[in-house]
C-alpha cells in the first residue's frame, strides 16, 4: 500500500516496522513520508542540522531484515556522540568543522543493524552544555506545541522532530537532564538509562565521569522498551559490562506490575519557585497512581541541592574546559569559534584545581548514599522534570554586557577569582532554576524517566520524573506502561 503522512504517525516505531515485514509497506515508502514531514516541518522547527537522505535511500533500497527490530523505520541521530562514520558529526558547534567522522557510535551501530534507516542529524547547543536547543551554529530548535518556545536541551531537535511526527523516535543522551528535559517540553516519553547500560564508545568511555548515558525520545513506552533492548549490553571497550536484565525489557512491559511506594516531592531542590502547573502536574499524577492502587506520599532524599548544583556543574565546567582545549589543539580552533558562553564555563573549569574536582566527586557518593536511603523505603521518586512550562526562545540568553565582562575577567586572568564569588554561585542556581530535578540521576547513575501525562490549560505539555534505584528501568518502564494504559497520549500531537 502506500501510506500517508496521516497514516504514518499513527503507528509507533514497532508498529511501522510491522507493516514492512508483512509486506503492506516497502522501506522506501516510510522514508518518503519521513522526508516529506520533514521538509515541511523542518523549516519551521529547525530541528534537523544535518541530512543523509540519500545514504538512507541506498539502504531502504537493500532488501529488509526480517528479523531487525525496527526494519524500515526512519530515524535520526543527535549530532552529539551518536557518530555516522564518514559524516560530520558538529556537536553544536562552530569550531568543528566539516571533518567525517572516522568511526560509528556504538548506538548507531547497533540502529543501523536493527534496521532503522538513519536520514539526518538533530540540533543541540554547542556541546551539550545547555538545558535549551539554540546554538549560534545553528539557531534555535522551536517547540512543536508553541513555535516562541524552546524544546528545552540538549537533545532538544530530536524532541522537536518526534513531537510533530518526522519519525515516531530519534537518538538523544542525557548528561544532566538532556533526554527527559525535551521530553517534558515537547509531550514525549523520555528514559535515561542508568550508568553504564548502554555503550558510550567506541570514541568515549564514561562522557562525564559517567553522568552521560546514551538513549531515545519517544511517543511509546514498547518503543523506549524495545529501544533499550536493542542499546544495552556490553561492548570489548565498554569501561564495565552491565548485567543483561532477567528478561527483554519488552517482555517486562507486558507484565503485570506490583502496587508500589512512592515518594514525591514539588519544592525546588535549589530553593527556587516552582510554578503551579509543575506542582499540579505532580499532584494529579500523585491522584492517577493513587486510583491504580500504589501509595503515593511526600517524601524526598533529603540531599542539600544547592551543593548538588555546584557538584554538578563544576566537573561540568571541566569537561567544557577539556573540549575546547582539545579542539583547539586538533583542530586549531581558536577563541571566536566557539560560542562566548562556552568559554565562560571553559575559563570557569580551568581555574578549578584538580584537588577540588577530586572533592567534588568524593561528594557524589554522599548524594548515592542518600538516594539509596531513599530508595530503601520507596520504589520510586516523584517530582517535576521542569519547574515550569517551556520557557520562551531566547529567555536564557545571556546579556551582551556579561559576555563583555566575561572576555575580560578572562583575559586578565580572573576567571577563578570570579568563580569564588557570590555572584558566581547566584548564576549557577539562576541556569539551573528551570531545571533543578534531573541531575541528581546522573550524578548518582540511577535511571529516571519523564512521562508525559499533563497538558496545562494552554495547551503545553509538563512531563513528571520517576527516579529508580540501580538497575531499576524495567520498574520505569513497566509503570510508565501502565500509565500509558491509564491516560493515553500517544494521539496528542501539536498542529503543526
Amino acid at each position: 500500500m502506500t501510506i500517508s503522512f496521516d497514516e504514518y504517525v499513527r503507528y509507533d516505531g514497532l508498529g511501522l516496522a510491522e507493516l514492512v515485514r508483512r509486506g503492506e509497506v516497502q522501506q522506501r515508502e516510510l522514508l518518503d513520508v519521513a522526508i516529506r514531514r520533514a521538509d515541511e516541518a523542518n523549516p519551521k522547527l529547525n530541528a534537523i542540522v544535518r541530512r543523509c537522505d540519500e545514504r538512507a535511500r541506498e539502504r531502504a533500497a537493500q532488501p529488509a531484515a526480517s528479523q531487525a527490530r525496527f526494519s524500515g523505520v526512519p530515524f535520526l541521530v543527535k549530532s552529539l556522540f551518536q557518530e555516522i562514520a564518514g559524516l560530520p558529526s558538529c556537536g553544536g558547534s562552530r569550531a568543528l568543522g566539516k571533518a567525517p567522522a572516522q568511526a560509528s557510535a556504538d548506538v548507531t551501530r547497533r540502529w543501523e543493524a536493527e534496521g532503522l534507516l538513519i536520514f539526518g542529524m538533530t540540533n543541540t547547543p554547542e556541546f551539550g552544555a545547555k538545558n535549551v536547543t539554540e546554538p549560534l551554529a545553528h539557531g534555535p530548535t522551536r517547540n512543536p506545541w508553541d513555535l516562541a518556545r524552546t524544546t528545552g536541551g540538549s537533545s532538544g531537535g530530536s524532541a522537536a522532530a518526534v513531537a510533530a511526527g518526522i519519525v515516531p523516535v530519534a537518538g538523544g543522551n542525557d548528561g544532566g537532564g538532556s533526554i527527559r528535559i525535551p521530553a517534558a517540553a515537547c509531550g514525549l516519553l523520555g528514559l535515561k538509562p542508568g550508568r553504564g547500560r548502554i555503550s558510550m564508545g567506541p570514541a568515549v568511555g564514561e562522557a562525564l565521569n559517567g553522568c552521560a548515558v546514551q538513549g531515545v525520545l519517544s511517543r511509546s513506552v514498547r518503543d523506549s522498551a524495545a529501544m533499550l533492548d536493542v542499546l544495552q549490553g556490553p561492548e570489548p571497550h565498554a569501561p564495565y559490562p552491565m548485567p543483561h536484565p532477567a528478561r527483554s525489557y519488552l517482555d517486562a512491559i507486558r507484565a503485570p506490575l506490583r502496587r508500589l511506594k512512592i515518594g514525591f516531592s514539588t519544592a525546588s531542590p535549589i530553593g527556587m519557585p516552582v510554578h503551579p502547573d509543575a506542582v499540579d502536574a505532580v499532584h494529579d499524577a500523585a491522584r492517577l497512581l493513587e486510583s491504580l492502587g500504589h501509595h503515593v506520599e511526600e517524601g524526598g532524599p533529603g540531599i542539600d541541592g544547592n551543593q548538588l548544583a555546584q557538584d554538578f556543574l563544576i566537573p561540568w565546567f571541566c569537561f567544557v574546559a577539556a573540549t575546547v582545549d582539545e579542539i583547539r589543539r586538533n583542530n586549531g580552533a581558536v577563541r571566536r569559534d566557539f560560542e562566548p558562553d562556552t568559554l565562560a564555563m571553559a575559563d570557569a573549569g580551568r581555574s578549578v584545581s584538580a584537588s577540588e574536582l577530586l572533592q567534588i566527586q568524593g561528594r557524589w557518593q554522599t548524594y548515592v548514599t542518600a538516594l539509596a536511603r531513599f530508595h530503601a523505603q520507596y520504589d520510586l521518586w516523584l517530582s517535576p522534570v521542569l519547574s515550569e512550562p517551556a520557557l520562551p526562545i531566547g529567555h536564557m540568553k545571556t546579556p551582551q554586557y556579561l559576555h563583555l565582562a566575561n572576555d575580560i575577567v578572562s583575559r586578565v586572568g580572573l576567571a577563578g577569582a570570579l568563580r569564588k564569588t557570590a555572584t558566581f554561585q547566584t548564576n549557577i542556581l539562576k541556569n539551573l532554576a528551570w531545571t533543578p530535578f534531573t541531575q541528581l540521576a546522573n550524578i548518582t547513575g540511577r535511571p529516571a524517566v519523564s512521562v508525559p501525562l499533563y497538558w496545562n490549560r494552554q495547551g503545553l505539555p509538563l512531563g513528571v520524573q520517576f527516579l529508580a534505584p540501580l538497575d531499576g528501568e524495567a520498574l520505569l518502564l513497566q509503570l510508565a506502561a501502565e500509565l500509558e494504559q491509564a491516560r493515553p497520549w500517544f494521539d496528542k500531537r501539536p498542529q503543526i
